[in-house]
């Protein structure tokens, strides 16, 4: 293809969160997330949630990679790959420790004034989540998280308390982040995660996370409404994540069954920037027999609320297929109703590695929703080596990394999608949100900690830190280069 050049302003970066490698749980005032309860599990295992912590167990949450106390020397990588932007959380409950409090927590909003003070010495652009899987434990275990409407209350005292203190040093908001994985319902750690909430026995998992969905994309739009008060120039966007389902077959019952679970996937997204909800979801709540808590205030503030931007995250796609009883409205339960791709390979962790699934996603995005899209989380898991000279030959990194990016930058020339930015996951080795392991690394520098939570957590750069530095030199022009085993090494 004839190559463009992209944006002299495309925000290329990196991202992580928060939960995943400040560490540092108990320290400044901060109170317990949902993310320091959730012990480490094993390739392809889901983390245990324990009822608080509890002696004898290991929470790699609580260590992290130490970023709470190295990330001086962290962000000086990030501007030496040229980082245009980096995008990271606020952990909740360093902010408010309980998370109903009045007041937020000085100390913990000191330390990210630091950080952004940081990250602007080498002007290198915030982007914010305020909530990426960490909400503050109190408010599972006092208020059921977002079963109750108060948590709503607290959330929009949070972002109040961040866009003032932050108005001048943060541009780029996200609300919550990959709102839309608690569409998969059955699964008890999604919904743990994104909030706050233990399916009791007897409940019905998905009328409950209708539920809570609502009162985070109320929570979302009021977020949104606040922010723009505080500074107009604030640009605040929602997040999602972006597994496009692709029908099985060309049987009309696959395509159906695939657009539901299109549907059922990125209705969060619908709410958030058309600021209304869907017909096909109102009846089905009807067909469902589910009477939500949504008053007529909340569809105003939806209205008022809309997002500026869509972020997303791309890994993989999934595909479906009906089943032979299929009731009317072809529900979707992503647990059961996934099939395998057998055009797509599988990573060590059985993620569909697909790079034109992404640019398949641009187009459904654009198209959709007619907003500036903003890709703030690709990337692959992976066992790195580090070698006795401390060199990581990741060339499957590279690989990865530079098919996707190829096909969005076929997604901007050729088909005219706009796309702010490119952060991939992530910026640095951090702790798997999923099975809480060091050993699953997506990051440029590779750190010395492993499952157990032993190693002298000292950094090293990877060949792919020297790739991406390049691709960012040449503005994306050049993903030829293979990186730079011979380039040295940082502690």
């Amino acid at each position: 293809m004839t190559k463009i050049s992209l944006p002299k302003n495309f925000l290329w970066g990196g991202a992580v969160a928060a939960h995943q490698l400040e560490g540092a749980y108990n320290v400044g005032g901060k109170g317990l997330s949902v993310a320091d309860v959730m012990t480490a599990a094993g390739n392809r295992d889901e983390r245990t949630i324990t009822q608080g912590v509890q002696d004898g167990e290991f929470y790699p949450n609580h260590v992290g990679i130490d970023f709470y106390h190295q990330y001086p020397a962290d962000v000086k990588l990030f501007a030496e790959m040229g980082f245009k932007c980096f995008r990271t959380s606020i952990a909740w409950s360093r902010i408010f420790p309980q998370g109903d409090e009045l007041e937020p927590n000085e100390e913990g909003l000191k330390f990210y004034d630091r950080l952004f003070d940081e990250c602007l010495k080498y002007h290198i652009e915030p982007v914010v989540t305020l909530s990426h899987f960490e909400m503050p434990y109190h408010l599972v275990t006092e208020y059921g998280g977002f079963r109750s409407r108060k948590v709503v209350t607290f959330f929009t005292r949070f972002a109040q308390a961040v866009f003032e203190r932050y108005q001048d040093k943060v541009k780029y908001w996200l609300t919550f982040n990959e709102i839309n994985n608690q569409s998969n319902y059955d699964r008890a750690f999604t919904l743990f995660t994104n909030s706050g909430i233990k399916i009791k026995p007897g409940e019905n998992a998905e009328a409950v996370m209708y539920q809570a969905g609502h009162y985070e994309v109320v929570a979302s739009s009021l977020a949104v409404q606040l922010g723009h008060q505080i500074n107009p120039d604030f640009q605040i966007g929602a997040m999602i994540a972006m597994s496009p389902v692709y029908p099985a077959t060309d049987k009309p019952a696959d395509i159906l069954k695939a657009q539901r679970a299109m549907q059922a996937r990125f209705w969060f997204s619908d709410v958030q920037v058309e600021g209304a909800y869907p017909t096909w979801l109102t009846r089905y709540f009807a067909a469902k027999g589910y009477d939500l808590d949504i008053t007529p205030a909340d569809l105003a503030n939806l209205k008022r609320g809309k997002v500026d931007y869509l972020g997303f995250s791309y890994y993989m796609s999934f595909a479906t297929a009906a089943s032979d009883h299929e009731d009317p409205q072809f529900s979707y339960n992503e647990s059961t109703d996934l099939v395998t791709n057998q055009y797509v390979p599988q990573s060590d962790w059985g993620w569909q590695v697909d790079p034109e699934g992404l640019r398949y996603s641009l187009n459904w995005l654009n198209d959709r929703y007619h907003l500036p899209l903003f890709i703030v989380e690709n990337g692959i898991g992976a066992i790195d080596e580090l070698t006795p000279d401390h060199q990581v030959h990741d060339d499957y990194r590279i690989t990865y990394l530079r098919d996707h990016i190829e096909q969005m930058e076929l997604a901007m020339q050729e088909d005219g999608v706009p796309v702010m930015g490119y952060t991939p996951w992530s910026a640095i080795d951090i702790v798997s949100a999923s099975t809480g392991q060091l050993s699953k690394r997506y990051g440029f520098i590779y750190v010395d900690r492993n499952d157990d939570g032993s190693g002298s957590l000292a950094r090293y750069k990877k060949d792919s830190f020297y790739w991406y530095q390049h691709v960012i030199a040449t503005n994306g022009a050049d993903l030829a280069s293979t990186g730079g085993a011979a380039h040295g090494t940082t502690n």
